[in-house]
């Protein structure tokens, strides 16, 4: 893939954070990688939203992370954001179970469907630590080069910019906690949605109105996280 490829998928604002990386040998290999597992596999999500988040998440409107390990692996699901699938697309479990501790958290209803690009568009950067993924095997394409590119923009994330509230859930995500200046933002760590963890500590985490406090005492507008619903 093409730097002028991947550049046309970004807004203008990530340019200036990517251009570097972008150009050192690690990424040109992970570009050559991905475009060889294309011709051969079927790979999600479609090369067009691979770099989503970024389209859709200026830099300068980032507010809140929140940081998953790699796309959905099943047809239809993955769009180039971290727990989100288009409308018409089943909710995964672990989206099922970010909805539920939204309804106890904040009071929303629980959205028809799990497309969270209005997040997105609000400041909610949606980074899975890996952009793609091989259909039907989730991790195959970790430690491919994505980690050493997505550690990078977190790490630019806590360096240049203040008071962003980073959502870490997960043994996976927790690991990132070491790229963020704690003192700068803030960390809120639980254990993953996923069905398999979300009661040991998930549940009753109240990570959205935490958030939402904390951006509203730094004189930053909160998520509106009922958008989904509109």
């Amino acid at each position: 893939m093409s730097s002028e490829r991947i550049m046309s998928q970004i807004d203008a604002q990530w340019l200036i954070h990517f251009k570097e990386e972008i150009g050192k040998e690690y990424f040109q290999k992970l570009m050559d990688y991905v475009e060889e597992e294309r011709e051969n596999y079927i790979i999600f999500p479609p090369e067009n939203l691979m770099f989503n988040a970024f389209h859709l998440t200026p830099w300068d409107s980032v507010k809140v992370v929140i940081i998953g390990q790699d796309p959905y692996h099943g047809d239809g699901q993955a769009h180039g954001l971290s727990f989100s699938v288009p409308k018409g697309i089943r909710k995964p479990p672990s989206l099922q179970n970010i909805f539920k501790e939204l309804q106890d958290d904040v009071g929303i209803e629980i959205p028809p469907h799990g497309n969270l690009e209005s997040w997105a568009k609000q400041g909610v950067l949606l980074l899975n630590a890996c952009l793609t993924v091989r259909k039907q095997i989730p991790t195959s394409h970790q430690n491919k080069g994505w980690e050493i590119f997505t550690d990078v923009l977190i790490r630019k994330i806590s360096e240049e910019k203040k008071n962003v509230v980073f959502m870490l859930w997960g043994r996976f995500a927790q690991q990132k906690a070491s790229l963020i200046n704690k003192n700068n933002h803030l960390i809120l760590n639980a254990v993953h949605p996923s069905p398999m963890s979300v009661y040991r500590g998930f549940f009753g985490c109240k990570h959205f109105s935490q958030a939402n406090r904390y951006l509203s005492s730094h004189s930053i507008n909160p998520i509106d996280w009922n958008t989904v619903n509109d």
